[in-house]
């Protein structure tokens, strides 16, 4: 890490963020863009990379993650050597992946390496929710050995992505709905999501999703860009207030330079044919049996650590119930007796006003009644003080 950096990136941080927060005050659309929040997410991710620590950490899964795959290789991490200011990890030895013409005249199978960077995104974002978020070409290199069964060989493990299981779902639906060109399930999986807001007229999204992305398919679906289908369902949806997702900002970029590189080695690539039937597998696998055996496998221990403690769980229940019933009733009764005196609050007061505006009548219409009107307007005055009395 360049000695006395930080204070450098901390105040061009700090103007970036003066300036995040005028955004809202100047764009009619600022406040759906979440400027702030997109400012705080590369803050996070900028003064990750600073902490060699956390790359080592990051290396260190990644590596657990794709141990033994024939598509990719991690270098090992010595972290006993490592600090906060330095990463020592193994020297590898490999074939820069935009060095094309070396990678040919190594007997590269191109083909396969082109589809297996798409495999790898894929298995990182579905499979293990942790994927490797800068994968520039100056991040990856290719194995010399095997060029007929190619391995990528992935560094700088610095910033790294997740996804929770809901936008996994989605976005997983999203694509393979888009594809099948079911514009209404697009439309309704961005409200279910929460990407829009939920009184979005369904029909009216549909057909705008409809009018921009339909003429990408007057193109062979191997030319079409996945990453360029993540951008124009975004910039759709903007005209529906979907506000901006941080957590796919990260997602689109590492998938565009994916479909770069894997097209850059094999111009051919279809990425749909490639992904397809890995995001298929991945819904069947979270919505069918299996993951129903996954969950009970998964809570199995818990549900046995609590079974000696669900009978005293009921009791306690039971008896939670119980003075919750009595609660309600003793509730009950004090609104009905609420209720009672309010109604003889509201019988003496209307008395009382009568009294006193009769009281006042006669002694100005009929001053001969002597003190009829005096003992009237002092009969209402009490029975105004006891309904009064009664509302206390």
């Amino acid at each position: 890490i360049r000695p006395d950096i930080l204070p450098v990136i901390k105040a061009d941080l700090k103007l970036i963020y003066r300036l995040a927060r005028w955004v809202p005050r100047l764009l009619p659309d600022g406040r759906r863009l979440r400027p702030t929040e997109v400012v705080r997410e590369y803050e996070k991710t900028l003064i990750d990379e600073l902490n060699l620590l956390r790359e080592s950490a990051n290396a260190i899964q990644l590596r657990r993650n794709f141990e033994d795959s024939p598509m990719l290789y991690i270098p090992e991490v010595y972290p006993d050597y490592c600090s906060e200011g330095m990463m020592v990890m193994e020297r590898i030895y490999g074939i820069p992946v935009s060095d094309v013409a070396a990678l040919e005249k190594n007997g590269t199978n191109m083909k396969l390496l082109a589809e297996r960077g798409v495999q790898v995104f894929f298995t990182q974002v579905f499979r293990d929710s942790f994927f490797h978020a800068d994968m520039h070409p100056g991040n990856i290199f290719v194995s010399y050995e095997h060029p007929e069964n190619p391995k990528y060989i992935g560094i700088d493990c610095g910033i790294v992505g997740s996804l929770n299981k809901e936008d996994k779902r989605y976005l997983a639906e999203n694509f393979i709905a888009f594809f099948n060109r079911d514009y209404r399930k697009v439309a309704e999986l961005h409200v279910d999501s929460g990407w829009v807001p939920p009184d979005t007229n369904v029909e009216e999204f549909e057909f705008a999703i409809r009018t921009v992305c339909e003429p990408i398919f007057e193109k062979p679906l191997a030319e079409i860009s996945f990453g360029h289908v993540l951008l124009n369902l975004f910039n759709t949806a903007r005209r529906f207030n979907m506000e901006v997702q941080p957590q796919l900002v990260l997602l689109q970029k590492t998938l565009l330079y994916v479909e770069g590189v894997g097209r850059q080695l094999y111009p051919q690539l279809d990425l749909w044919k490639t992904a397809k039937p890995f995001l298929e597998s991945w819904i069947k696998d979270q919505v069918g049996i299996p993951a129903l055996v996954r969950a009970f496998k998964e809570k199995a221990p818990f549900w046995v650590e609590k079974m000696p403690e669900l009978p005293e769980l009921v009791y306690d229940s039971l008896r939670q119930g119980k003075y919750l019933q009595h609660s309600v009733d003793k509730i009950a009764r004090e609104l009905q007796s609420n209720h009672v005196r309010q109604g003889q609050s509201r019988y003496f007061l209307g008395i009382g006003a009568t009294l006193v505006l009769s009281g006042t009548f006669l002694l100005v219409s009929r001053p001969e009644w002597g003190l009829m009107p005096g003992w009237l307007m002092a009969g209402g005055l009490i029975a105004w003080f006891v309904g009064w009395r009664k509302t206390r």
